[in-house]
């Protein structure tokens, strides 16, 4: 089975520097989700780019998604579906429902979501993340249905984080396949 990838980046996009732009380098199967406003995100905006780019997926694929692409993951599946979306990998959630976590620009993509994922979804986060806690990510992987993994110290899972191809999370996205392919 060939799967692609969709690439959520968060608020202010993923730069050169983030591992979401090493993976579209090294993943074939992999595209982007390009917003409109990057900066002053909309949650009905953001929304509506994800769903014309779901519409037109008619293959496996996994959602990729950083920081606040999380939520927006979440408000898509909250009333959409699609059988070719297969599996979620949720990387270092923004904590939209806490004003100490998250800048009030992204407030309008609260409250987040609580409800089981209908695919094979993992949350990964780091103890040292600024924009959640890590007791706030993990209680909502348990809400979504997730496996949750602690990978540490590094902070948003950004391109401040150095990981440039990010195989840790090449390993965690290949947990992901290996559940859909049973």
């Amino acid at each position: 089975m060939n799967i692609n990838l969709l690439i959520l980046p968060g608020l202010g996009d993923s730069g050169a520097d983030h591992w979401q732009s090493y993976w579209l380098k090294k993943f074939d199967t992999s595209t982007k989700l390009v917003q409109e406003n990057w900066d002053e995100p909309k949650l009905e905006d953001w929304l509506k780019e994800l769903k014309k780019a779901i519409q037109k997926i008619d293959s496996p694929t996994i959602l990729v998604a950083h920081s606040l692409a999380v939520s927006l993951v979440m408000h898509w599946t909250s009333t959409n579906n699609n059988p070719y979306i297969i599996g979620a990998l949720l990387v270092a959630p923004a904590d939209v429902d806490s004003p100490k976590h998250t800048p009030e620009v992204t407030r309008n993509f609260s409250p987040m979501p609580i409800r089981k994922l209908t695919f094979p979804s993992i949350v990964v986060c780091s103890e040292n993340d600024p924009f959640i806690d890590i007791k706030r990510a993990e209680y909502l992987a348990e809400k979504w249905g997730s496996k949750f993994i602690n990978i540490g110290q590094k902070g948003h899972v950004n391109s401040d984080s150095n990981l440039e191809y990010w195989e840790e999370g090449q390993l965690i996205l290949q947990q992901i396949i290996d559940k859909i392919k049973g």
